[in-house]
């Protein structure tokens, strides 16, 4: 009998920084409903990839003083070995820079333009660059980007549109027969009533003011815009054509499921789904949008200083010990957090106290008692049924929560099970059985039972923990108890030592100490590209007397410092001198501040210029003060 396929994606990373935790969650989550699938027999087709076009590209790669390709060619390494070093299992890494990739998006923009589903116009708004997305006035939040928060520009250019509001109606009844097609239940809500029934405005789809895209093969002076560009990779990438689509993609397409973030749920629930009508494909069956993960209560930044990386969790913790992390913390509807400090303590109560210590002494009293192996045994006392009816109910609710895609409800059950199973070994006593020769049948039956229950954890923990299942339960794929005539534990060591948080949380402070200074060392000998007189008219420096001086909370390096620079509104700058000066070594004092530098929020606090200052030998730093000098007075 031929197996059902499962075809699974994920939100293709967008190729401008190393992923971070939170970023990490898409893949691993995806990871983990794969290998469950593939454990229930299904035909599984895993693909994610890198999103590689777009303005912000162009920017970075400016910047770095290369072209987008190298720049893409790099992200798009670092993406695959964070991937790769949490240990998944994907079937294809498809990026938005492949050249069948690029052919198929031309030849699919191409068709609609040709059946009138895109238009050209011209398009004048708000656009955010970060999100490379246009909003309408109504749609800003406190005048900023509904989606980041940031600052929004205005923009006006010729564009091609697509147009969304012809599909509208067509995509409601369609959500509305199928319910279950946007999950959770509160995403659906959400996509209804605050997009699709106040009414679909046609989507820009196109952008003529930078290069860096798919061009639009009957217009050169347009590139493909990222809503047709990235979200087609879910077709092109498992052989779709306009004309004539391979054979993988006749037996993948649908989608079974759509894994990504719920930030970009309008995209693939609205745009795509609308992409799709217009090609006259089916739809995909599900699309789950997944919360995020927060660091403590803030999203994750670099500019806050709080990110934290996957691959580098892994190599300190372990894989498994991270996958089981994000899986087990993150609930189904909210956002889940991270910090190191709870992170250190998940490891202790679940892996370390819990499941490491079940999994050790029992495989210690077997290879004690009974020389590592012990033999099936009819049950026959109450306690051993409790405990197997527990297992039972553990398996009922671990499917449950993962046909549903509760992964921390899943992991939840299946460590209550480990629970039960430490509370048996308690209440059953193995070590006061041993010392009775005549208990010993009764001795080899209890530790069987455990044996027989962690094999059922151990199977259960694959798509969450892989390498961690296999050291418990080998390599056979059994959810059937009492069928092994003899158990013989691969080991007795100690799978998840505990953590003395005390000292990693110290080491970690230290390592992110020695980042911190190496990466200001780096900065300060970089060589300065020469730059024409024109270039440095454009920066204003003024005299500044500093009226008042206090610390930043939660930014040992940062120091709030209030000028008066000569104009009637008080200057708010923020400097990373606070190891080198105290506030009233400051009060009083006339700096020189770069007037015109663009605000950024640095801790909270909006810095509006920065002062100068000279990195000086023995990592010391000297502001230029200069004293004597009126406020407001320019530099020449």
């Amino acid at each position: 009998m031929e197996k059902q396929k499962f075809y699974i994606t994920t939100a293709i990373a967008y190729a401008s920084r190393k992923p971070h935790i939170g970023n990490a969650y898409d893949i691993v989550l995806a990871d983990m409903i794969a290998r469950y699938k593939k454990m229930m027999g299904f035909d599984v087709y895993l693909m994610t990839g890198s999103d590689e076009h777009g303005q912000k590209i162009e920017e970075y790669a400016k910047a770095e003083g290369i072209s987008p390709k190298a720049f893409v060619d790099n992200a798009a390494a670092n993406i695959k070995a964070v991937w790769d070093s949490l240990n998944t299992e994907y079937d294809k890494f498809i990026r938005t820079t492949d050249e069948q990739h690029e052919k198929t998006v031309q030849k699919i923009f191409t068709k609609l333009y040709k059946q009138g589903d895109i238009y050209k116009s011209t398009y004048e708004g708000k656009y955010c660059v970060p999100c490379e997305s246009f909003y309408t006035e109504s749609q800003l939040v406190d005048g900023k980007c509904p989606d980041c928060g940031r600052e929004v520009i205005d923009s006006k250019e010729e564009a091609y549109f697509l147009r969304l509001s012809k599909y509208q109606d067509r995509l409601i009844k369609y959500i509305e027969e199928n319910p279950d097609f946007i999950q959770p239940e509160s995403r659906k809500n959400e996509m209804i009533n605050n997009f699709l029934k106040p009414g679909l405005q046609d989507l820009c789809v196109s952008r003529s003011s930078f290069k860096w895209g798919v061009p639009v093969e009957f217009d050169d002076k347009h590139v493909i815009y990222v809503w047709i560009d990235a979200l087609s990779n879910y077709i092109t990438g498992i052989g779709y054509d306009t004309e004539n689509s391979s054979e993988q993609y006749k037996k993948l397409w649908p989608a079974d499921l759509h894994v990504i973030g719920k930030d970009i749920v309008r995209f693939h629930t609205i745009y795509w789904p609308i992409i799709l009508m217009a090609l006259g494909e089916p739809l995909p069956k599900q699309v789950l949008g997944h919360p995020w993960v927060l660091v403590g209560e803030d999203k994750m930044s670099k500019s806050k200083g709080n990110v934290i990386y996957a691959d580098e969790l892994a190599n300190r913790f372990g894989v498994d010990a991270v996958r089981y992390y994000l899986l087990s913390q993150m609930p189904y509807l909210n956002d889940g957090t991270i910090t190191y400090e709870s992170f250190i303590n998940v490891f202790n109560t679940d892996l370390a106290n819990t499941l490491g210590n079940l999994v050790s002494r029992t495989a210690a009293m077997t290879k004690k008692y009974f020389d590592g192996t012990v033999v099936r045994n009819d049950i026959t006392q109450e306690l051993d049924r409790e405990l197997y009816a527990f297992a039972d109910d553990t398996l009922k609710k671990y499917h449950k929560s993962m046909d549903s895609y509760h992964n921390a409800d899943a992991c939840a059950a299946v460590m209550d099970l480990a629970k039960r199973c430490n509370k048996y070994i308690d209440e059953t006593m193995p070590w006061a059985l041993a010392k009775d020769e005549a208990q010993k049948d009764r001795l080899n039956d209890v530790l069987y039972n455990l044996l027989d229950c962690i094999k059922i954890i151990g199977t259960l923990l694959r798509p969450m923990m892989p390498d961690t299942a296999k050291a418990i339960a080998g390599d056979n794929i059994n959810t059937a108890f009492r069928t092994a005539d003899n158990y013989t534990p691969a080991d007795s060591a100690v799978i998840f030592p505990r953590l003395d948080t005390d000292k990693v949380l110290a080491e970690i402070a230290a390592e992110l100490e020695a980042k911190e200074k190496a990466a200001a060392k780096a900065d300060n000998t970089v060589t300065v590209e020469q730059i024409g007189i024109e270039d440095f008219a454009k920066v204003e420096l003024t005299t500044a007397k500093v009226t008042a001086c206090e610390p930043i909370p939660k930014a040992k390096k940062l120091l709030k410092l209030t000028l008066n620079d000569g104009s009637d509104t008080p200057r708010t700058v923020a400097s990373g001198i606070a190891k080198y000066y105290t506030p009233d070594e400051l009060i009083g004092k006339t700096v020189i501040v770069v007037s015109n530098l663009k605000p950024a929020v640095l801790c909270g606090v909006e810095s509006n210029g920065m002062i100068l200052a000279a990195d000086c030998p023995n990592d010391d730093v000297k502001v230029i003060f200069v004293d004597g000098i009126d406020a407001g007075c320019k530099i020449r």
